[in-house]
């Protein structure tokens, strides 16, 4: 009896322990929502350059092309040589021209830039045809797949001068995550010391053409989806030089698709943090949309997180952000929150400067999601 009533004592103490700092919490700080002011973005009236479009193979070539209109930029010409792809993009944009082969894009001296969204593997030897045509390129993520490749598309561009940009959307086209570029670089959360990207998505497996599932056409799922991720890092810390710690891969759940890989993390150390990534091909279909994809930026005074796609608390909509600093916890309503991407990447191929995003962070982002790729161990679940 005594045995118990001395247990029913510490317990009851334990207990007590846990509940006090939940009462006490209200009394540091408090919880306030900031909308973001939107700003009147420039309407041109007439086109500052023109552009093109060679492969579609990914539906990322739409927000893609919208990126660069926003900019000031015309498209003018299309290729791809899947005609229900065509078909598609034929409708979006009917004054756009469809062409009987790339060559017609890339000896047309009016046109300055090239978009893509080819087959994965496709993309880096596409760049370098660009490139030594004398235009500048923009595909979509991953944007290589090889270091073979890097290594080449690293070669040209320094010979050639033009740019090689890759749009990591999960920064360039949210809302919340540019707004926490902003906050970051003001000083909001202090020093940032680590950033932990999610990024979950849904399989649609019924929707996916045959190349998703080939890991020498897709990359690998560390090269492929977590390529926001490196970015992201590179982005958030500052980091300049980074290495990578550790990685591993597996495909754990899908063995009708031996070449796929459905998990992969992550462990990075850089000169300006550390990093820890997670992607994965598990969103279950109750979430209403196709992964709930997070960043968390830690500082040395506070920390942000975001909800890229979803609030599970339930707002509406997409691009979350939450700041908590020693003085309050604050929720930020992006939706006005405007995207500079395309309209820097518009002022550099006229300027032939660095504003949307520096070709050496473009590759090293690359560079390390390719060795965490390349070096991962594998992972199998007996279960």
């Amino acid at each position: 009896m005594n045995n118990r009533r001395n247990f029913l004592k510490k317990t009851s103490a334990a207990a007590g322990l846990m509940a006090f700092p939940m009462f006490q919490n209200n009394s540091f700080g408090h919880y306030s929502t900031e909308i973001v002011k939107g700003v009147t973005e420039k309407v041109y009236d007439s086109p500052r350059i023109k552009f093109a479009v060679i492969g579609m193979n990914h539906g990322h070539i739409y927000s893609q092309v919208e990126a660069v209109k926003k900019g000031g930029g015309q498209l003018v010409a299309y290729f791809a040589k899947e005609a229900n792809l065509i078909a598609d993009f034929a409708k979006r944009y009917p004054d756009a021209k469809l062409v009987k082969d790339e060559k017609e894009i890339l000896d047309d001296k009016s046109i300055n830039l090239v978009l893509s969204s080819a087959i994965a593997s496709e993309r880096a030897p596409l760049g370098i045809r660009v490139m030594k045509s004398g235009k500048d390129f923009m595909s979509d993520k991953p944007g290589i797949t090889t270091l073979e490749q890097l290594a080449e598309v690293r070669k040209v561009q320094k010979a050639t001068g033009r740019i090689y940009s890759i749009m990591y959307s999960e920064r360039f086209e949210n809302k919340a995550t540019v707004k926490a570029g902003e906050l970051v670089k003001a000083g909001a959360i202090g020093n940032v010391i680590q950033t932990i990207g999610l990024g979950p998505h849904r399989m649609n497996t019924k929707t996916r053409p045959e190349w998703f599932f080939d890991k020498d056409l897709f990359g690998g799922i560390i090269t492929d989806i977590a390529s926001h991720q490196f970015d992201q890092y590179l982005h958030f810390t500052n980091s300049t030089k980074a290495e990578v710690v550790a990685s591993q891969i597996g495909n754990v759940h899908h063995p009708e698709f031996p070449k796929f890989e459905d998990f992969g993390d992550a462990m990075l150390r850089g000169n300006g943090g550390m990093g820890y990534i997670r992607v994965d091909w598990f969103t279950p279909d109750g979430l209403k949309t196709w992964g709930d994809g997070r960043l968390t930026i830690l500082g040395t005074e506070g920390f942000i997180e975001i909800r890229k796609n979803i609030d599970l608390a339930g707002r509406e909509g997409g691009s979350h952000l939450f700041l908590t600093d020693n003085k309050e916890t604050k929720y930020f309503d992006c939706s006005a929150q405007v995207l500079p991407y395309g309209p820097q990447l518009v002022d550099d191929i006229l300027n032939r400067t660095e504003t949307a995003m520096t070709q050496e962070h473009c590759f090293l982002a690359t560079e390390l999601a390719l060795k965490a790729q390349k070096n991962a161990q594998r992972i199998s679940l007996n279960k």
